[in-house]
């Protein structure tokens, strides 16, 4: 943009706000104008892409703190000027003010090289740091429209609801509820992007992106180990011996029955498959891991029987291989 066009531009005007508007309203009023005039609301209407320019203008400079106080400074220092080149008879050209400006006596300054934007920069403190008057948002020529910030939010699902999947309500601080789709198998700690859910744009532009942070719930009995699901299941010393058909729980679903075989010791894995947890990239098994449990409590005829169990075993230490190998066996 033209420095000239400060004095010949009222961006108050444009706007149509006061000159002691405050940010908040400005940016109120700025958005309400730029959803009304914005390209993509007016395809083809060359009358509205101009006004949106003029908007996306006005606003870049009265948006900064530094430049809106540099264009009051500059219109207050041009009102009532005519602004046109200096001549035989007619009103002092801009130079001219300049010229009386600093004392110059009519003289005119030379704003060739350095052109009016560097001058004016040094006038207010600019220290060559870009054009005057540079926008820094609005459309095509001014940047194009800005996108919408991002939002992060949190989540706590039950461990069932992560394994199968939901739709979720979200109350975001400002605004109406959001649909989340969950999708089936999302895991602790998953990060969820949900494109155009975030903030929307000042000027038009797509809205950011809503992320949502997983955290799951610990389950009673299950525990996720990738796509597989794993329980514990306690068996008698008499199943694990003799062997035996029990039943395992499943996730939401009715127990199935495994076999388990004569001579099963604790810490064993059983494996039902496709029990386990269902994504895009597959599905996974249900893994029982058996434990052997120990009476705690005996009756004296149970005591009998098994010390009689005992003597009727022959004579071995379980342990052997373990204390050779550890190097403490004599």
């Amino acid at each position: 943009m033209a420095s000239q066009d400060w004095f010949d531009k009222d961006f108050y005007k444009v706007l149509g706000v006061s000159k002691d508007v405050s940010d908040a309203e400005l940016k109120k009023t700025y958005r309400k104008l730029a959803r009304q005039y914005h390209p993509d609301s007016n395809p083809g209407d060359a009358k509205a892409e101009a006004r949106f320019k003029e908007i996306s203008e006005a606003h870049s400079v009265l948006a900064d703190p530094e430049q809106r106080k540099e264009y009051d400074q500059i219109r207050a220092m041009g009102t009532g000027a005519r602004f046109t080149s200096g001549g035989g008879g007619q009103q002092g050209g801009f130079e001219d003010v300049f010229g009386g400006m600093f004392g110059g006596g009519g003289q005119r300054a030379n704003f060739q090289q350095g052109g009016f934007e560097d001058f004016l920069g040094g006038m207010f403190g600019g220290g060559g740091g870009g054009g005057f008057g540079q926008s820094t948002g609005g459309f095509r020529g001014y940047g194009g429209p800005t996108r919408g910030r991002d939002v992060v939010a949190s989540s706590t699902l039950d461990f069932i609801t992560a394994i199968n999947g939901d739709t979720i309500s979200l109350q975001p601080a400002r605004g109406k509820p959001i649909r989340v789709k969950i999708p089936a198998g999302v895991s602790d700690g998953q990060k969820i992007r949900l494109k155009g859910k975030g903030e929307p744009s000042e000027d038009g532009g797509e809205s950011g992106d809503l992320v949502l942070s997983i955290t799951v719930r610990k389950h009673p009995v299950f525990e996720r180990d990738g796509l597989n699901l794993r329980v514990d299941v306690p068996v008698t010393f008499v199943e694990a011996s003799l062997g035996a058909t029990i039943e395992v729980p499943t996730l939401g679903g009715e127990p199935v029955r495994l076999k388990v075989a004569a001579g099963t010791p604790s810490g064993r894995v059983l494996r039902v498959k496709g029990r386990g947890v269902t994504t895009t990239k597959g599905t996974g098994d249900l893994l029982a891991t058996v434990q052997v449990a120990v009476p705690s409590h005996l009756t004296d005829a149970a005591k009998k029987h098994l010390e009689a169990f005992a003597k009727s075993m022959p004579e071995e230490n379980p342990r052997a291989d373990l204390l050779e190998k550890a190097g403490t066996l004599h």
